[in-house]
C-alpha cells in the first residue's frame, strides 16, 4: 500500500514537472535578439498567455483528481476550477419554500441564502438558473449547464443520474422539519471527488456553520400560517379590510419606491390592518407609528390610514437608504430590522460583527447575532420575529396561498 501511494505521489509530481517544463520559455527564444522579441504580434502573444493560463489550470485540475484518473486520457477539468476561473457559481434550482423565493424583485430563501454564503467563502458570484422540475435541474448539472443544483430531489432520482449530493442540514434533519422546511434540501454535484463538492461538505458540516444554518432555518420558518386559526384570520383580514386601503398602499408604495404588497405585510404585522389600533406604549394607527416618528415623517394624524401608510412607507425608504451599502438581496431585512428597533441598534450589531471579522452585511449573520443574544435583550427577539413574520406574510400574499 505504501508503494502504491508513493507511485501516485511520484506520478503527480512528475506530471507537475512536465507541465511546468512545457510552459517554460525555451532557451533559444530567450537568447533571440531583442528586436525579434519586440516584433511578436500582440494578438499572438495574448493568445499564448491565455493558452498558458488554461494549461496551468488544467495541470492543477489533473493533480487534484483521484489517483486512478492518471491512468485515463479523457480527464476533464474539475468543476471547482471552472468556477474559480469564471468567478461564478452557477446554480440550477427549483423554487420552493425550502429552496428559494423570487417574485417581483424579491429573491431570497433558505437554500439560496446558504448558497450565497458558500459562494462568498469561495469569493465568487452566484448565477441562479430556475428550473420547473427537480429532474430538469439535476440534468443541468449532469450536462454541465450548471455547477451544482439546489433541490429537494429524492436520493433515488440523484442515484439514477449518478450524481453526488450533500444534505444542507448535514444529517440534522430535525432542525429543518421543526421550522416547516423540507428535511432533504440538498446541494447536488457531478462528482463526490470534485473539490467543489468536497469543500461544500466541509462548509455545511463545520460545527459553527451548522449552528448558523439552524438559526437561518428559524428565520425562514414556514409554520407561521400553517394552523387553521392563523390562516383564517389572515385570509379574512385581507378579504374584508384590505380593499378599503389597497389604493392607499399602492399609491404610497409608488411615492416611495416600494412594493405595495410589502407595505401590506408590514401593516398586517403592525396592526392587522386596523386603522384605529393603539398599543400600551402609545404607538397608533395602521402602521403603528410612534408620536416622534409620525412628526418626523410629516404625519399629523396617525389614525388616518393614508397618512399612516405614507409615514410608514417614507420611514422604510429612509431605512433602506441607511443600509444602502448592504447587498440588495439582504437590504430589505436590514431596513425592516431598523424600522422595528432603530437603525442605530442594527449598526451597533454590525460594528460588533466587524470587530470579530464577520461579514456585517449578511442578514444571516445579523440574525444569528440576534438569536444568540436575545436572552439579554428583548428587543433582539422582537426584531427577529418582526422581520421573519413580514417575510412570511409577504411570501403568502405573493403566492396567493390564502
Amino acid at each position: 500500500m505504501q508503494r502504491i501511494t508513493y507511485r501516485v505521489k511520484v506520478s503527480a509530481q512528475g506530471a507537475k514537472r512536465r507541465i511546468s517544463y512545457l510552459l517554460r520559455p525555451s532557451k533559444r527564444l530567450l537568447n533571440t535578439k531583442s528586436n525579434l522579441v519586440t516584433s511578436v504580434n500582440p494578438v499572438t502573444s495574448s493568445r499564448f498567455a491565455r493558452t498558458k493560463k488554461l494549461a496551468q489550470v488544467s495541470s492543477i485540475a489533473l493533480l487534484s483528481l483521484p489517483a486512478e484518473s492518471f491512468t485515463t486520457m479523457d480527464s476533464q477539468v474539475p468543476t471547482y476550477d471552472h468556477v474559480m476561473l469564471e468567478n461564478t457559481l452557477t446554480i440550477a434550482a427549483v423554487p420552493g419554500d425550502s429552496t428559494y423565493f423570487a417574485t417581483d424583485g424579491f429573491q431570497h430563501g433558505f437554500g439560496y441564502d446558504l448558497v450565497r454564503t458558500y459562494a462568498d467563502e469561495l469569493g465568487v458570484d452566484v448565477n441562479l438558473k430556475a428550473y420547473a422540475s427537480e429532474k430538469a435541474a439535476l440534468r443541468a448539472v449532469k450536462s454541465g449547464n450548471a455547477d451544482m443544483a439546489l433541490t429537494t430531489a429524492s436520493t433515488q432520482l440523484k442515484s439514477q443520474l449518478n450524481l453526488s449530493s450533500v444534505n444542507v442540514s448535514c444529517g440534522y434533519d430535525a432542525s429543518l422539519t421543526k421550522n416547516g422546511l423540507h428535511p432533504k434540501v440538498s446541494w447536488t454535484f457531478n462528482s463526490a471527488n470534485d473539490p467543489l463538492s468536497q469543500k461544500a461538505s466541509y462548509f455545511l458540516c463545520d460545527s459553527i456553520k451548522l449552528e448558523n444554518t439552524q438559526k437561518l432555518a428559524a428565520f425562514y420558518n414556514q409554520n407561521l400560517l400553517k394552523d387553521a386559526y392563523s390562516q383564517d384570520h389572515f385570509q379574512r383580514t385581507l378579504t374584508e379590510k384590505l380593499p378599503d386601503y389597497q389604493s392607499s398602499f399602492e399609491e404610497q408604495a409608488r411615492n416611495y419606491n416600494h412594493d405595495w404588497e410589502l407595505l401590506v405585510a408590514m401593516g398586517y404585522q403592525e396592526s392587522h390592518l386596523d386603522a384605529n389600533a393603539v398599543s400600551p406604549t402609545g404607538v397608533r394607527g395602521l402602521m403603528m407609528l410612534t408620536n416622534n416618528t409620525a412628526k418626523a415623517m410629516g404625519v399629523s394624524d396617525r389614525v388616518d390610514p393614508y397618512q399612516s401608510i405614507g409615514g410608514g412607507a417614507r420611514y422604510l425608504e429612509q431605512m433602506k437608504s441607511d443600509f444602502a451599502d448592504v447587498p440588495k438581496t439582504d437590504r430589505i431585512w436590514f431596513a425592516l430590522a431598523g424600522y422595528n428597533m432603530g437603525p442605530n441598534a442594527v449598526k451597533s450589531i454590525q460594528r460588533k460583527l466587524r470587530a470579530q471579522g464577520i461579514d456585517d452585511k449578511s442578514w444571516a449573520n445579523i440574525y444569528a447575532y440576534l438569536a444568540e443574544n436575545r436572552a439579554s435583550n428583548s428587543r433582539y427577539g422582537q426584531a427577529m420575529h418582526y422581520v421573519s413574520n413580514i417575510r412570511s406574510y409577504l411570501e403568502t400574499i405573493k403566492t396567493q396561498t390564502v
